[in-house]
């Protein structure tokens, strides 16, 4: 089972949130994520929510990339 420290990745507000909303927050929502990067995300690949950037493609095609490099 995943487990993930809530506090470090995300922004005050959205800490003590549930899965679900926290998946259908915004991406600033994310520490570090700011609400201009955010909206950069949406402009260029229709990312809106955390959900939408944990399923983005690209993302997915650069994690196998790196896990084929630790491969080696």
């Amino acid at each position: 089972m995943a487990s993930i420290d809530l506090d470090k990745v995300l922004d005050k507000a959205w800490a003590d949130k549930s899965l679900p909303e926290i998946l259908a927050a915004p991406v600033d929502a994310l520490k570090g994520v700011s609400e201009r990067q955010g909206d950069l995300l949406k402009e260029a690949f229709g990312v809106k929510t955390v959900a939408d950037l944990a399923d983005l493609k690209f993302a997915h095609w650069a994690r196998a990339l790196a896990a084929l490099d630790s491969a080696r």
